[in-house]
């Protein structure tokens, strides 16, 4: 379970760090929020995945309703709130830098 909750801070908190598209593609400079919640869903999807194979390797994997995505969704949006406040509310626009950038 520790796994899980830390592989979900880490995801929640990735589309805040970087500039690159996806973690991997094009910068773009600024973001816009689409991409940052198109890679919040998919690092959630991702995040799920690992959830249900580690469920899955340690015994039977139990069937989950509408209920448990909302909440497993609600879950990693609130663990994802220190990147969104690094990102937007704690620094200014001319002070941010990204972890992927050159040193100059």
């Amino acid at each position: 379970m520790w796994l899980v909750l830390v592989v979900a801070l880490v995801a929640a908190n990735l589309p805040y760090l970087s500039a690159r598209i996806l973690l991997v593609g094009p910068r773009r400079e600024p973001k816009s929020a689409g991409w940052r919640l198109l890679e919040l869903l998919i690092l959630a999807l991702l995040t799920l995945g690992v959830g249900f194979g580690l469920e899955a390797r340690l015994g039977q994997r139990f069937v989950q309703g509408w209920e448990f995505y909302a909440a497993a969704l609600a879950l990693f949006v609130t663990l994802g709130f220190p990147g969104f406040v690094w990102r937007y509310l704690r620094r200014s626009r001319s002070q941010v830098r990204e972890f992927d950038d050159d040193d100059r």
